[in-house]
């Protein structure tokens, strides 16, 4: 039987230092592990991936971006603006400037968790794509949660 992945959950709001580095929120540390891997997400977020799961997007991508001219050019950004990351004995990460001006991260962030990865955003551009997207949260919901009783 294989183990399921991390879950990780909530909305945190840690600080990006004068030396780029943030506070893993504590809560999540033990999901991500010693090794993890920063990445351009979707929507100008940053992606915080355990390693492990990082991988297998990427062989999942790779398995068909030969073929597939979408899938190439979605696996050159994708792996292109990945960075390994060991937290230090605080639980710090480097948020390196390349990452920060891609998802136009200052200071004030919030870090999301989204199952198996994490995001981090700006905290006035969450705000702003969660008061767009809540509207339609309940509206299509039996769209995407057809065989989900809750």
């Amino acid at each position: 039987m294989t183990s399921l992945p991390p879950l990780l959950l909530g909305t945190y709001a840690p600080k990006i230092d004068a030396k780029g580095r943030m506070a893993l929120p504590a809560k999540m540390r033990p999901q991500l592990g010693e090794g993890l891997v920063m990445a351009r997400g979707q929507e100008r977020c940053v992606y915080l991936l355990p390693a492990t799961e990082f991988r297998r997007i990427a062989m999942q991508i790779q398995r068909t971006s030969m073929g597939n001219k979408a899938a190439r050019e979605y696996l050159r950004v994708f792996l292109s603006g990945a960075v390994d990351q060991d937290p230090d004995k605080q639980g710090r990460v480097l948020v390196p400037q390349m990452l920060r001006d891609y998802a136009n991260l200052g200071d004030d962030i919030v870090v999301i968790g989204v199952g198996t990865r994490a995001e981090i955003w700006d905290r006035k551009t969450w705000e702003n794509y969660l008061a767009d997207k809540e509207q339609g949260y309940s509206d299509i919901a039996d769209d995407v949660l057809p065989e989900v009783e809750f």
